[in-house]
């Protein structure tokens, strides 16, 4: 038997939590593709905060990123629920896989959005095109799959799969805040460097450079995974 990678551990774990909640689902009638929507209304709410501090917020503020994090991984609870709620009332369709994939990808492209919004309102311009990056690696993984998935190839290999893409930036947006909220703003630069070489944003923003990178080592790691079955 293969042995359950950390994630897989973490998302069964994930799964027996919210159980009770799914009970509760069950008893009020309410269907999958409505809790699937429920997720995405949730995400626009977390993209929306970002282009709020944007327009409305001042530079290091840390509240808008924060209460940005804390809404999304709240609208990721949703996207564990809608899943479970389906399995456990037999109401599994094709349609409904479907539906649920579809507002992924647009959950995701909002999600991107809002935070490349956030840093390109204040200059942070390295940052804000790790994000495009980051959003392109993303996209093109659930692509593969899908489409690999459509031509008979289970392809569900990889290191930055969607749950662990919405844990990583909700976590850390959280973190940025804590920090921030007790050490105030600070700033490491060099004379020669145009930019600082750290400040409290980077805890936010270099998690996306990383996740820019793995994305698409991923998205290469299932194409090669692809190849070598076909």
């Amino acid at each position: 038997m293969k042995n359950k990678s950390f994630w897989d551990k973490v998302k069964t774990n994930a799964y027996k939590t919210l159980n009770p909640i799914i009970h509760i689902l069950e008893k009020t009638g309410i269907t999958p593709n409505i809790v699937t929507f429920i997720g995405f209304l949730i995400t626009i709410v977390s993209a929306g905060v970002l282009v709020a501090g944007a327009e409305i917020g001042k530079r290091g503020d840390y509240r808008y990123i924060m209460w940005f994090g804390i809404i999304l991984l709240f609208a990721g609870v949703f996207d564990m629920l809608d899943g479970q709620l389906a399995r456990s009332t037999k109401k599994m369709t094709t349609f409904g896989a479907l539906f649920d994939s579809t507002f992924d990808r647009y959950s995701e492209m909002i999600m991107f959005f809002g935070i490349a919004y956030y840093l390109v309102s204040y200059h942070y311009f390295l940052s804000s095109v790790f994000t495009f990056f980051a959003m392109i690696g993303s996209i093109m993984v659930s692509y593969i799959r899908a489409r690999a998935e459509g031509l008979g190839v289970e392809c569900k290999v990889g290191l930055m799969q969607r749950p662990e893409r919405i844990l990583t930036i909700g976590i850390f947006a959280i973190i940025y805040g804590i920090v921030t909220y007790s050490t105030g703003n600070f700033k490491v630069t060099e004379e020669w460097l145009p930019f600082p070489v750290f400040e409290n944003i980077s805890i936010f923003t270099i998690p996306i450079f990383i996740m820019a990178i793995l994305t698409n080592y991923t998205a290469w790691q299932r194409l090669n995974h692809c190849r070598k079955i076909m």
